[in-house]
């Protein structure tokens, strides 16, 4: 068994600064001194693969991350790790515990995954080894990691055994609530523009300092096909987590981040609503697309016809939420956004329907990842 600081401090020294997860049992004694410590960045994730996404996000803000969970967790991982972190080449070190372990007592919903939690990992490409429990351990397990992240630019996991780490406490404040936000209705009910037409719109008003990440599907097609920029992230896979990974840049940089969420996307991930309106990065815009369908895949209805994202956002801690259904109503929403501290959502109503052209984003997937880093990393604003 080793302290928490034991192995805390030598992964800060090695750069690892930003924190994102869930807790477990097993973790609680890491979790907690990595909350405790006011040195340590740390979001408290609403699930697991929103964690992986954040932490992304805050790796292309130019940190390094780690991202905690339990080996049941893992499940809500395999999307961002294969679809987001696997074709971008995002690395992360995971530390992912072992509930369930073979020949120990357990509770009977672990038993499962604790006999295929290694070759899960195997199968998402994450390489692994276990998390230290001795000191001598601890130095050879992160130049483990180290060196695989370097070569692959992939995630690697140490697998937590019970009893790892010794529990020393958690200091960390109550949290205070928060009054609602303030809405704008800026609705005119009158004809609703195309996606396309709103991101028009949208392009010749955002700042070429704002870093703007566009969720999955024909939502980034279509920024992609009328106009590439370097500023922009296509988040081609790993559905529901763009505003994850908006949250993760959002903490890190002063500059303004957008993101372009879509109804279907929002619905997957609305956790994430409370996780940023919980952070209150007063610097992200959070678009709502919302065409009240699955675009991408043949028009089937989401069920956003009966959900207002705005009220959801300004009961979640958004200090300022917006509705508009006409391209009017989204610049006057949009520019209020950018003078104002956010976070902002701006939920837009919209038609159903593409661009008759439609292109995919050309730039290769791992280009598009160390480009728009190093946009992040110019000079901030």
């Amino acid at each position: 068994m080793i302290e928490a600081e034991a192995f805390l401090d030598p992964a800060r020294a090695r750069g690892f600064d930003f924190y994102s997860g869930v807790p477990c049992s097993f973790l609680t004694p890491i979790i907690n001194r990595v909350i405790s410590d006011r040195a340590i960045d740390y979001v408290g994730a609403a699930s697991e693969g929103e964690a992986v996404a954040i932490a992304a996000g805050a790796w292309l803000a130019g940190h390094r991350t780690a991202v905690m969970c339990q080996n049941s967790g893992l499940g809500n991982t395999v999307n961002p790790l294969t679809s987001l972190n696997f074709p971008f080449h995002i690395p992360t070190l995971m530390i992912v515990t072992w509930r369930g372990q073979p020949g120990l007592e357990d509770e009977p919903q672990h038993r499962l995954m604790g006999q295929i939690t290694a070759s899960l990992l195997d199968v998402m490409h994450v390489a692994h080894r276990g998390f230290p429990k001795t000191q001598d351990e601890i130095e050879p397990a992160l130049a483990a990691a180290d060196e695989e992240m370097a070569r692959t630019s992939l995630p690697f996991a140490l697998i937590m055994e019970k009893d790892s780490v010794r529990d020393n406490g958690l200091d960390q404040p109550a949290a205070e609530p928060r009054p609602a936000g303030a809405f704008n209705d800026l609705r005119g009910h009158g004809p609703r523009p195309r996606r396309a037409e709103v991101l028009e719109r949208f392009l010749a008003l955002v700042p070429e300092s704002a870093a703007v990440i566009a969720t999955t599907g024909k939502c980034g097609r279509e920024l992609f096909t009328i106009a590439d920029r370097p500023q922009h992230f296509y988040q081609v896979g790993s559905m529901g987590c763009a505003s994850a990974m908006a949250l993760g840049v959002a903490l890190k940089v002063r500059r303004p981040v957008v993101v372009l969420d879509g109804d279907g996307a929002a619905l997957m991930k609305m956790g994430t609503i409370a996780t940023i309106g919980a952070e209150a990065p007063e610097n992200l815009i959070h678009v709502v697309l919302d065409n009240g369908i699955h675009d991408s895949t043949g028009g089937q209805a989401t069920v956003s016809a009966t959900v207002d994202f705005a009220q959801v956002a300004r009961s979640c801690g958004y200090p300022q939420a917006s509705s508009a259904d006409s391209l009017e109503g989204f610049e006057r929403a949009f520019q209020g956004a950018l003078t104002g501290p956010g976070p902002h959502l701006l939920h837009m109503r919209i038609l159903p329907g593409s661009m008759a052209t439609l292109g995919r984003p050309t730039v290769k997937p791992p280009e598009v990842a160390r480009r728009f880093q190093a946009f992040l990393a110019a000079q901030d604003p």
